[in-house]
């Protein structure tokens, strides 16, 4: 299959040399898009009809190129994938539109390969997680995809996939672990990017100055973490006349992110920004200010993801730009796998090219939101 084109949206910044891909990779991906259905039972990816343009594009290789991985290196051995079982290890409850995107996302392309696909939900439970995947190796797991619900206390998992020379690959979040030793590869975006270009949207949106909100996303992973510090880092640079006066974890979910910016209503009404670190606490932000009788654009409001419904509230006049960050990750994690499997190299750090969604181009590329 031919790679698509990235999405026509504003490009994503370059980012340093650690995170470029190797060249042999790149060249071998196959960009497909996967389907899932948000939980508000708003469009998810059209089977028929309109078809979306809404692959995942790796950042392309510069001059330099990041760390790779082999199997050799990695102490692991040559598979062929087609014929393998490949165990996908999802962290949280699929009511989050990006969870079952990515979901289906995996079982899609395992399909279209024809490799046997072993899945298991840690419904937001990290023992339950630990659990989960081990049950996975038991059950004759070859290859592992683990989307991980904290980033610390992987040692369990790791010693089991070492002890039978498991390759794992994580997808959008990372373990506090050994790349080409522990795992193979992370697959994802660019957090602390991220974090920025959040911040640059929402100076553009308040003028620059005022008081701002930030509703953090769940703890104990690397996205909360360097989501938050690449937009402090970035307001502090570019806007000293922005004051992030709260600061308080909506837990990645709509009701808490509802209920946290109940909240910061009622502590400071004069509040002028909102950081959502995710859509879904962006969402339910929206119902507060809704229920505070607030009228659209009143309080900026800027996310991360982007779901149909956060895109959708950027056509409302309720948010004013939506950072993507794209949960399609099945071809992209079946490449990588095949690839090392066949003694290709791959790189440590795979980095997803994320576009955006702003007032300018909402309506046209809703259809491309998930």
């Amino acid at each position: 299959m031919k790679p698509i084109a990235a999405p026509h949206r504003a490009p994503a910044p370059s980012i340093s040399a650690r995170t470029l891909l190797a060249a042999g990779l790149v060249a071998g991906l196959a960009l497909v898009t996967g389907c899932a259905k948000s939980e508000d039972g708003a469009g998810g990816d059209q089977v028929s009809g309109q078809q979306k343009d809404s692959g995942q594009v790796v950042v392309p290789p510069g001059t330099g190129s990041g760390p790779t991985c082999t199997v050799g290196a990695y102490g692991g051995r040559k598979l062929d994938l087609g014929s393998a079982t490949v165990g996908f290890s999802q962290s949280e409850k699929e009511a989050n539109p990006f969870r079952i995107a990515e979901t289906a996302s995996l079982k899609a392309e395992a399909g279209r390969r024809g490799v046997k696909l072993l899945t298991a939900n840690a419904q937001s439970q990290f023992s339950k997680q630990i659990s989960d995947v081990q049950d996975l190796i038991a059950k004759g797991a070859d290859l592992l995809v683990i989307a991980p619900l904290n980033s610390d206390g992987w040692e369990p998992v790791l010693r089991a996939a070492a002890a039978r020379h498991i390759p794992i690959v994580t997808i959008d979040r990372k373990i506090n672990a050994t790349a080409c030793k522990d795992y193979v590869s992370f697959i994802g975006s660019d957090f602390v990017e991220q974090g920025k270009r959040a911040a640059d949207r929402m100076i553009e949106a308040t003028g620059g100055k005022g008081e701002i909100a930030i509703l953090l996303g769940a703890a104990g992973n690397n996205v909360t973490t360097e989501r938050t510090r690449g937009f402090e880092d970035r307001i502090k640079e570019k806007a000293p006349g922005l004051r992030i006066v709260f600061r308080q974890t909506g837990d990645f979910a709509r009701e808490k992110g509802q209920s946290v910016t109940e909240n910061l209503i009622q502590s400071k009404p004069g509040i002028k920004g909102i950081y959502a670190e995710n859509d879904e606490m962006g969402l339910g932000a929206v119902g507060a200010l809704k229920g505070a009788g607030k009228k659209p654009g009143e309080v900026k409001l800027v996310t991360i993801d982007g779901t149909r419904n956060a895109v959708q509230g950027i056509v409302d006049g309720w948010i004013d730009g939506v950072i993507e960050s794209n949960p399609r990750f099945g071809p992209l994690a079946f490449q990588t796998l095949d690839t090392f499997t066949q003694g290709g190299p791959v790189a440590r750090d795979v980095v997803i090219q994320d576009g955006s969604y702003t007032k300018d181009n909402a309506e046209s590329d809703l259809g491309k939101a998930y």
